[in-house]
């Protein structure tokens, strides 16, 4: 059904297409599409609706640090919809020319946010709350710009590219715990982030 609506929204416009249509075209009937979805603008995005459930579950069952555990939320959101490239790309395409469908993007964008956040504010309640809510937000635009990037080809967008990007984002704020040893690094102040954090993920490893 998903795959039929993008097509005819590609093909008549999301405005001009009516549900009928997506129906005859996904050969159900109008009562079935509403038994699955409350409206044509539900079908754009019902690909969400599954990896917001799905990353819920992820972090239900995480164990371990929970800034981690986030960014491999994320990163199984990612992984999925490369699976799902053609749909995700047709999305795209359907969603830029739709003022109404970028407004629902927003708020999608914002329930992986909330997610998120809830899950941290859970499990690190000493968090500082801004903190938090730094860390999401930096998590999510990560993930939304890469798979931008990926559903047009360009090149720099594979999960490998999520995983290094997500590891560079600060995870919150805390003080040094007694007996912790403090390491001080000097370096350019041109040096690029990348290789800022390639240097000193080779010191650390050898300490």
């Amino acid at each position: 059904m998903v795959d039929q609506a993008l097509r005819l929204f590609a093909e008549r416009g999301y405005e001009a297409t009516t549900v009928d249509e997506i129906a005859v075209a996904a050969g159900i009937s109008r009562r079935t599409f509403f038994r699955q979805f409350r409206s044509k603008e539900d079908v754009i995005f019902a690909d969400h609706e599954f990896q917001l459930v799905s990353a819920q579950e992820f972090l239900a069952q995480a164990t371990g640090d929970p800034w981690d555990a986030v960014c491999e939320a994320v990163i199984g959101v990612f992984e999925r919809f490369t699976q799902w490239r053609d749909i995700a790309g047709r999305r795209y395409q359907v969603v830029r020319r739709v003022p109404a469908l970028r407004e629902r993007e927003i708020v999608t964008v914002f329930r992986y946010e909330r997610l998120f956040t809830e899950f941290l504010r859970e499990r690190l309640p000493e968090t500082p709350d801004l903190a938090r809510v730094q860390f999401t937000a930096a998590v999510t635009a990560t993930h939304n710009y890469l798979l931008r990037r990926m559903v047009r080809g360009e090149p720099g967008a594979a999960v490998t590219d999520l995983r290094t990007e997500l590891a560079l984002i600060p995870r919150g704020r805390r003080a040094a715990a007694e007996g912790e040893e403090l390491v001080v690094a000097v370096f350019p102040r041109d040096m690029p982030p990348r290789e800022l954090a390639d240097r000193l993920t080779a010191r650390l490893g050898n300490l």
